[in-house]
């Protein structure tokens, strides 16, 4: 099954160039590799700060966009993996490898398979 690890952290801690920022940074490369040598790796992308995004939503079929997102928070999506495993378990096991989750926190969540009904709210 697959899973999306997003990964969220304040970036004046992941690039303030201390001596944990700088191992986890150095971390991350390695660890990638590792997921993709055992199978586990989907895929995974970095993004770039907040303030280069864009949020868009159509309402009575009106486009709008704004700079941003802009939320009360100190933390940021900073990016993804998408991952291959048995179960949410070892999904998780695999999330805790992540260098980034020592800085931040990964958020494990399901992929959505189309095959299943959908949910019921």
């Amino acid at each position: 099954m697959r899973y999306a690890c997003l990964i969220y952290f304040d970036p004046r801690k992941v690039f303030d160039q201390s001596p944990e920022a700088t191992a986890v940074l150095r971390d991350s490369g390695p660890y990638n590799e590792e997921l993709r040598a055992n199978g586990h790796m989907v895929t995974d992308q970095a993004l770039q700060l907040p303030d280069q995004a864009m949020t868009v939503q159509v309402r009575d079929g009106k486009m709008s966009a704004t700079d941003g997102p802009f939320m009360e928070t100190k933390e940021m999506l900073g990016g993804f993996i998408v991952i291959e495993a048995r179960d949410l378990n070892e999904a998780v096991r695999l999330a805790a490898g992540i260098p980034l989750a020592r800085l931040g926190f990964v958020e494990v969540r399901p992929a959505v398979d189309y095959s299943k009904p959908r949910p019921v709210l």
